[in-house]
């Protein structure tokens, strides 16, 4: 009945105590210093302490753990005796914990939580904890929920926010600022109000709030408003949270008021009073009109025309420029014509009521008669204008005037009126005669056009002016001259195909086709760059990548059509900026480390080599452990691989680690790469004895065995592997009335009788069997004693037990055994209840088969009873203990104590 329950009933208990688990709510706020209590699980679980109802005595201490280490576990500090929960040294931000209103985090076994539900505010932050002993134990839930404190100020995206409003928008029209202010904080501590800090009487502010309880601020026009008056009105927008105390954060709003047509135009006087000789020549001035529209742009342009009213000969007199208002003389005056004319000018905008203005024009009659001014051309001359080469030498002759008095009794004189390189003096011997002449080279690109007049006075007061216009005509004396002679261009790597870069501009001073500019890529551009003849552009028709070359140099050239053409030459750098289109690159996909065990914690394992083509922030590379990140970990800078803590090839022979490197860019990039670490063994375990159990068992040995039969076996094994785990079995120590009948094979350990048993023979042997490894640089051993007992029964167990407990006096032999060269690998199990049942199944049936067979061979040799009083009598007591291999030291270890 004992085999069955402990074979039914054993398991079970494994299983014990594991469905006891507890949850606690805490909450606390954020940005709390260290050291503040959270709460106390011992207390708040109601667990017995040492103060207790019961003796300390008895009562275990308590062990509070948490169950795994992540996140969560760098905001708290946990005491393993008392159970209370602390913040940490790490502040807590709940805006960078819980960045999203909903969603969880999980990193190791503790998670961030933000829940939307039951409230968007809910941000908890997850701890499992352990408590023991068994007695005790359960798995706590711990969960921490994030109190939000008024920390951030509102922030507008945007400084300067601009709005456009038109003038004549009505009373209580609603415009929405498109750029609200933001607060990470969250509730009453987010942005609740805006205001203006100057209204100016005609604004105001309003706040709506949709669905998702977003606030938009809006803003109202309460008066009327106009750009003619004020064309823009600056502010302050300021966005206050409902924290105590608020937080408010400012931005500059600029609001300008669009125009609209809502002016027309005017002139400042009604009527214009002008007086006109009658001896005035074509195209003398009369008079100018001017109206004034207060819009802008095409609301302002003004037209001019005459009204229906003035007739005809009127308008056939007086020309009217309908751009600018002038008036001139059209016609010349002769003794036909009226004295007085009324012209009525209208003033037209867009849309609106032509404005007017009456111009009275009175024409003097003149009887003498001025002089006249004959003028004859010496340089190329149609209709009054005077064409001249640029560049002509200095005194170049123009034309000869002849002045003339029609009457012939006044004295005329003569000079020359304008500006210019000119000048006119009388031409000797002949009176009454004029050269006009230059005085220096003239430059088209000075100046193209020059309007001068030749005045004749006579004695009486009469003048008139002979108008004469000197254009001058352009050579290609000037190179065409860029804007910028080196030109500095960039543009982002993988551009689309034809992607503008610039327009190049080149100016040339000369005029028609001499000053026209052609473009050309100089002999150094690559052929995937194309520059516009005509329009200057330059484009690129391929793809740039900035990782096969950054930097391109090279001339554009400016040519005019002049004849010789001219030219001139720029240069052209480009920069090709970086864009993050290269994931970080390891030297290896695979990386393979070899370390000996017992490596000690944060020794150099190895160098992760990675690289990234991308250049600046880009290029930066970040190195992570993806898994295993709670013993390994790894420099950032400098990509070396460090374990936190010694490894043991017993636990764990290797690792496979997975590798992630992120590069700075937005959006980031990322690669991987597997990491396998591979523990060299050393020998650091000495061979465990597994069977015989105990040094105090024996064996009964019959005198009928045949010389060669196997006897019993030393059964051992070694955790370490290679030649540090082959085991070798000796002899060191022997006792016993014919010691040398047993002999032990060196590999297997089977121990075999040599020669055959006489009558002397029997009695107790006590065989000192050394079990060592082959490790370098010393092998380690471990020693046990096999205790065989010679005989054809068992009488006195207890005598024998008594003889087994005392000291055998054996002389040690260091005889080295014979080396096996095969290791043998025997698989250490982790204890467990599935291992344990197998255990003691197997032992119990071999108790029950052995029980049975000393019964049936005392009822063979029923009778015959021998007793020798100087022996050592024992049966062989297997032990049933159950060993934990796993709780073995790592240090060499004597298994028997002799």
């Amino acid at each position: 009945h004992l085999l069955l329950f402990l074979l039914f009933a054993g398991p079970f208990n494994c299983f014990a105590s594991y469905s006891r688990a507890t949850e606690l709510f805490y909450s606390l706020n954020e940005g709390l210093p260290a050291g503040v209590l959270i709460g106390s699980l011992a207390r708040d679980l109601r667990l017995p302490t040492a103060g207790g109802q019961h003796p300390a005595s008895l009562q275990p201490p308590l062990s509070f753990t948490l169950a795994s280490h992540g996140l969560g576990e760098q905001y708290v500090q946990l005491d393993n005796r008392s159970g209370e929960l602390h913040t940490s040294d790490v502040e807590i931000d709940r805006e960078a914990l819980c960045v999203e209103s909903s969603g969880a985090t999980v990193f190791g076994g503790s998670a961030v939580v933000s829940s939307s539900s039951p409230s968007p505010e809910s941000c908890l932050l997850l701890l499992d904890v352990l408590i023991l002993p068994q007695e005790y134990f359960r798995l706590v839930k711990v969960k921490i929920a994030i109190r939000d404190v008024n920390d951030n100020a509102p922030r507008f995206p945007v400084p300067h926010i601009r709005l456009s409003v038109p003038e004549n928008a009505p009373v209580n029209t609603r415009l929405a600022i498109e750029h609200p202010a933001l607060d990470p904080d969250m509730g009453t501590n987010g942005v609740q109000t805006y205001r203006l800090r100057d209204n100016y009487g005609v604004f105001t502010l309003d706040v709506e709030e949709n669905e998702n309880g977003e606030r938009t601020p809006y803003l109202i026009v309460m008066g009327a408003l106009d750009r003619e008056t004020q064309d823009e009105y600056v502010t302050v927008i300021v966005a206050e949270d409902g924290g105590t105390p608020p937080l408010v954060g400012s931005a500059t709003l600029t609001i300008g008021i669009s125009d609209i047509n809502d002016n027309c135009p005017q002139f400042n006087d009604s009527q214009l009073n002008v007086t006109l000789y009658g001896n005035s020549s074509l195209g003398s001035h009369v008079a100018t009109v001017h109206a004034v529209d207060m819009d802008l742009g095409s609301n302002a342009q003004i037209t001019y025309s005459y009204s229906q009213k003035v007739p005809q000969p009127s308008r056939d007199l007086f020309h009217l420029n309908e751009s600018t208002g002038d008036i001139t003389l059209s016609t010349k005056v002769d003794g036909d014509t009226l004295r007085l004319h009324r012209l009525i000018i209208l003033g037209n905008g867009p849309g609106c009521i032509p404005a007017v203005i009456t111009v009275l024009v009175t024409i003097i009659k003149v009887m003498m008669r001025p002089p006249e001014v004959v003028p004859r051309f010496i340089a190329n001359e149609v209709e009054g204008v005077v064409y001249l080469k640029e560049l002509e030498p200095i005194n170049t002759p123009i034309a000869f005037f002849t002045i003339k008095d029609p009457d012939e009794k006044y004295k005329v004189t003569c000079y020359l009126d304008g500006d210019g390189p000119f000048r006119l003096s009388p031409y000797k011997p002949y009176n009454n005669e004029y050269l006009l002449e230059t005085t220096e080279p003239l430059d088209f690109e000075t100046q193209q056009l020059y309007e001068i007049s030749v005045v004749a006075w006579n004695s009486e007061g009469f003048h008139i002016k002979k108008v004469i216009k000197v254009q001058v005509l352009d050579d290609n004396d000037n190179s065409p001259v860029f804007s910028e002679q080196l030109i500095e261009l960039s543009i982002e790597e993988n551009n689309v195909p034809n992607a503008f870069l610039t327009k190049l501009h080149a100016s040339d001073a000369d005029s028609g086709e001499r000053g026209q500019v052609s473009y050309f890529l100089g002999p150094d551009a690559p052929s995937y760059f194309a520059l516009d003849k005509t329009t200057g552009v330059l484009t690129v028709s391929t793809q740039l990548d900035r990782e096969e070359k950054e930097k391109y140099r090279y001339t554009v050239k400016a040519v005019d059509s002049g004849f010789p053409p001219r030219e001139s030459i720029a240069t052209v750098t480009i920069t090709v900026l970086d864009k993050n289109d290269n994931s970080p690159r390891f030297i290896n996909k695979d990386f393979s480390f070899f370390v000996p065990e017992n490596f000690p914690g944060f020794g150099e394992i190895g160098v992760i080599s990675v690289t990234d083509a991308d250049a600046g922030q880009n290029g930066w590379v970040a190195l992570s452990v993806l898994n295993g990140s709670d013993i390994f970990v790894i420099d950032t800078g400098k990509g070396v691989l460090r374990a936190k803590v010694s490894l043991d090839r017993e636990q764990q022979s290797s690792y496979v680690l997975w590798i992630e490197a992120v590069d700075g860019g937005d959006p980031a990039l990322s690669s991987t790469a597997k990491i396998t670490i591979l523990l060299l063994d050393i020998n650091d375990n000495p061979p465990l004895v597994l069977f015989p159990q105990s040094n105090m068992s024996y064996l009964l040995v019959l005198p009928s065995t045949l010389p060669g039969s196997p006897i019993t076996e030393v059964y051992a094994v070694d955790k370490d592997t290679g030649m540090n785990a082959v085991i070798a079995y000796s002899i060191i120590g022997r006792r016993g009335p014919r010691p040398e009948s047993f002999r032990i094979d060196p590999k297997t350990g089977n121990i075999t009788l040599e020669e055959s048993l006489m009558q002397n023979d029997y009695g107790l042997y006590r065989l000192l069997v050394k079990v060592s490894d082959h490790g370098y640089p010393e092998p380690l051993h471990s020693t046990v004693m096999v205790n065989l007992f010679v005989n054809d029964t068992v009488s006195n167990e207890s005598y024998i037990e008594s003889l087994l407990r005392k000291e055998p006096d054996i002389s040690v032999e260091e005889k080295q055994p014979q080396i096996s060269i095969e290791p043998t690998h025997k698989k250490m199990e982790s204890a467990s209840c599935m291992p344990t049942l197998v255990a003691l199944s197997i032992i119990s049936l071999g108790s029950i088969a052995l029980v049975t067979g000393m019964g049936i061979y005392i009822c063979l040799r029923k009778g015959e009873k021998h007793h020798r009083a100087d022996e050592n009598l024992e049966v062989q007591i297997p032990l049933n203990g159950r060993i934990n291999l796993h709780m073995l030291e790592k240090k060499p270890m004597e298994i028997s104590n002799i």
